[in-house]
């Protein structure tokens, strides 16, 4: 869907928190029509001018282009009716016509859409559910909507553990990559190994619902040393291709308190001269913490960069953090989507980034999705960005083309980033 973006509206301190996350297709239905009126130069301009009163029409939303004929609206909501009231809106903003070159035009909108709840919400689940929304809405004739987590059937755990070994053998395991952009550099710095399961009868099973049935089934150290085998191949390829760039692997916190599986991951990684890294969540550590510390130095010792994931989302210790072996912090995608619309969270993030700073890490912001999210950020010193501003998780052919046409220096040089700005704009009061 290209660049995906979520604006923050300013809150207040009567502001009710936004607890759903809404997208919207639309799709222009006489878009046909009107390019054989208008010509093919000015068809063309459809879509932003569409885009411009998606803006106007809802003010709190961003909208933008993913084709001649197709636009996303994306916003977040205080309540499940929001999604509903969006839509109406639009069609009744769209009755009106436009005015294109002198010549006035209806724009017929048909409505595809897709609500979820906001921080535990995958943003791949909510995608193919406005997608399977505007499917329905072409063959029904009306707008649709609809709410991933009452269109989720449920996976049985208990099955998923049961199949997971075979869906390793079979092939049905894949990887994706997300790359993450140094700011000052503007270069892609690493990138971060995400597990997907294709199902042969589910469909895509996301890593919410198969990653906690492995750590049960302890099918985990399994899934990990797969994982680790088909990225350094990945990362082979890569090379060869002239990107020798770090790739970063999620290591369960079940397996750092596991000697057999620290002994294994040593032999597979150690001798390839692979610039690889581990992401460990602080709960991880927190479990078993001499363990933990004992398994990541001896990672360390062998080249691995260890980076701590998740960081703020649980209960941090800087007591634990400062014996760690870490070179890189990833501040939690929580304080970061919210970091233009809160007064707290901007002062958080500017303080870890120097705590981290203080402690020789590089600092990751997670889930960036918007420019003024970026800007701020740079504004305050973090090192990288990771997130849907940049680009979604891809599969090792997109990520070449990815890095071929640099399209992480389009997304920067389009923002016109300034990082000399005044500290004002993240402090408050």
């Amino acid at each position: 869907m290209g660049a995906d973006v979520l604006p923050r509206e300013e809150a207040g301190a009567d502001t009710p928190p936004k607890v759903l996350r809404v997208l919207l297709l639309l799709e222009l239905e006489n878009f046909p029509a009107l390019r054989r009126q208008l010509g093919v130069a000015r068809a063309d301009t459809i879509a932003g001018e569409v885009v411009v009163r998606c803006d106007v029409a809802l003010p709190n939303s961003r909208a933008w282009t993913l084709s001649h004929r197709l636009v996303a609206v994306v916003f977040e909501a205080a309540e499940s009716r929001a999604g509903e009231a969006a839509v109406s809106r639009l069609q009744e903003v769209f009755r009106q016509p436009f005015d294109f070159y002198g010549e006035h035009h209806l724009i017929r909108l048909r409505v595809g859409g897709a609500t979820a709840r906001n921080f535990d919400c995958d943003e791949v689940r909510l995608v193919e559910g406005a997608e399977k929304a505007l499917v329905e809405a072409r063959e029904q004739g009306r707008d649709v909507l609809h709410d991933v987590v009452e269109d989720d059937p449920g996976i049985d755990p208990l099955e998923l553990i049961q199949e997971l070994p075979r869906a390793i053998r079979d092939g049905e395991i894949f990887l994706q990559y997300q790359p993450k952009v140094h700011v000052r550099r503007q270069q892609v710095s690493s990138v971060e190994a995400l597990v997907r399961w294709r199902h042969p009868v589910r469909g895509l099973v996301l890593p919410g619902d198969f990653i906690p049935a492995a750590e049960q089934s302890r099918a985990i150290g399994e899934l990990t040393l797969w994982t680790l085998e088909r990225v350094l191949e990945d990362q082979r390829s890569l090379a060869a291709a002239g990107y020798d760039i770090p790739i970063f692997v999620n290591v369960s916190g079940v397996l750092l308190a596991d000697a057999c599986f620290v002994d294994e991951a040593c032999r597979v990684v150690a001798g390839h001269g692979a610039k690889l890294g581990f992401e460990i969540t602080e709960t991880a550590v927190i479990r078993d913490p001499a363990s933990a510390i004992r398994h990541l130095q001896r990672f360390a010792d062998i080249g691995v960069t260890i980076a701590i994931d998740d960081y703020g989302a649980g209960l941090s210790s800087l007591a634990y953090l400062k014996q760690l072996p870490a070179r890189e912090l990833k501040i939690d995608k929580l304080f970061v989507t919210q970091l233009t619309s809160s007064n707290r969270d901007p002062l958080i993030v500017r303080s870890t980034i120097d705590l981290a700073h203080a402690l020789d890490m590089e600092v990751t912001a997670e889930g960036v999705e918007t420019p003024a999210a970026m800007a701020l950020l740079g504004v305050m010193g973090c090192d990288m960005v990771q997130g849907y501003l940049i680009s979604r998780p891809v599969e090792l052919d997109l990520l070449l083309v990815f890095l071929e046409e640099s399209s992480h220096l389009q997304v920067l040089n389009t923002q016109r980033l300034s990082f000399l700005r005044s500290d004002r704009l993240w402090k408050t009061g």
